[in-house]
């Protein structure tokens, strides 16, 4: 099983292939996606959009996970990203890959194991699960992979419980 996690931004959208082996999982492949911090929005959309079906195209994933907004006090920040989140559905969506959405707190309890861990609690337990010698960088990319994780957590304990 292999599955993409999607931290969503305008600037930054970080991404995570995770697969699920018989010894957990396993990283694939994480990076960024950039946007032209004077460019339109329309452009930035775009372009996340266009670079995530490439990835999709690319690695052909089983099943997606993108987190879910949360409450922010910046208005406008929050509808940016919302707008985001909407171009990453979009490309899943299109491209027939069933999507998890998980709230920030969701990821940190998979993952962490406690829902108010901080960034750098989340971040080791990363490097920690996937094995890695160091925390991946940026922190979008850690935080995609994180919620892919998540996914995997979230599909395990549904196959147990039915």
């Amino acid at each position: 099983m292999l599955v993409l996690g999607i931290d969503p931004g305008t600037a930054t959208t970080g991404y995570g292939l995770v697969r699920e082996t018989e010894t957990g999982p396993a990283l694939v492949a994480y990076g960024t996606i950039q946007t032209p911090a004077g460019a339109p929005m329309p452009d930035r959309l775009r372009t996340i959009y266009q670079e995530l079906k490439e990835l999709i195209a690319l690695h052909g994933p089983d099943t997606a996970a993108v987190e879910k907004l949360f409450f922010q006090r910046n208005v406008s920040t929050a509808m940016s990203v919302g707008q985001a989140r909407g171009v990453a559905l979009l490309a899943l969506a299109e491209a027939g890959v069933s999507v998890g959405e998980y709230t920030p707190r969701d990821v940190k309890l998979a993952v962490a194991g406690y829902g108010g861990a901080d960034k750098p609690q989340v971040q080791q337990m990363v490097r920690a699960i996937l094995n890695l010698p160091e925390v991946p960088k940026p922190d979008d990319a850690a935080d995609a992979l994180a919620v892919a994780i998540c996914h995997l957590h979230s599909m395990r304990m549904k196959a147990l419980t039915g």
